[in-house]
């Protein structure tokens, strides 16, 4: 698989590694022209570098992986507004996460996937991988305990979602439907939590009881 990455830099990193070793083609970008061709000779031989409007149209996949703060001007510099995404399989994992309060920096209700996917005309938007640290994404697998992490996707598009689960599980991990779009900002506000608590030294693993207790079983 063709995979664009707009960013460069710790989760281009880290995710652009884990495809590289499964047999994908990548292609990182990022505003600093250096940086991404550093980060491509690290990944390999199956790895190169270019412009945000080169990764976009290079990706059969492409991935966001910018600061939220960045992710407007990344997708104008990839020429989203002109349909340069259109049908493309945009995958979302930014979080718009305000340091040290831990709340989101959005309207209430909104999500940085639905506004990605209003800016990128077109595309089709998954939210995913936007729930860990860039050190998780960099574990081989992502296994905890015995048990392969979960990473939920949203998204309106069925084959969008299949492609996903796809490189979600070429990382060793378990992908979860997480319903539509319109529940990214669910996920992200839940991510944005678990970050505070984190923070705080407590485990948020721990608050969530068993699957089968989950619905009063």
């Amino acid at each position: 698989m063709r995979i664009g990455i707009l960013g460069s830099g710790n989760m281009a990193d880290a995710l652009g590694t884990q495809w590289t070793r499964a047999g994908h083609h990548v292609m990182v970008s990022g505003r600093d022209p250096a940086k991404a061709r550093a980060l491509a000779e690290r990944l390999g031989p199956s790895a190169r570098s270019g412009t945000f409007a080169e990764a976009a149209e290079f990706g059969d996949v492409v991935l966001v992986a910018v600061p939220y703060s960045a992710v407007a001007d990344a997708l104008t510099a990839a020429g989203a507004e002109t349909g340069t995404l259109r049908d493309k399989m945009l995958i979302d994992c930014t979080n718009a996460v305000v340091p040290d309060r831990f709340t989101i920096d959005l309207p209430t209700g909104t999500s940085m996937a639905e506004r990605i996917s209003h800016q990128a005309v077109g595309a089709r938007v998954v939210k995913a991988f936007n729930t860990c640290h860039e050190s998780v994404w960099r574990l081989t697998p992502p296994v905890f305990e015995g048990r392969p992490l979960v990473v939920p996707l949203c998204g309106d598009d069925a084959e969008a979602i299949a492609t996903v689960r796809t490189l979600v599980t070429d990382i060793g991990c378990e992908p979860a439907d997480g319903g539509p779009l319109e529940r990214a900002s669910l996920l992200e506000a839940t991510t944005a939590f678990m970050i505070g608590l984190w923070f705080r030294g407590v485990d948020a693993q721990a608050m969530l009881p068993p699957q089968k207790y989950g619905t009063g079983g």
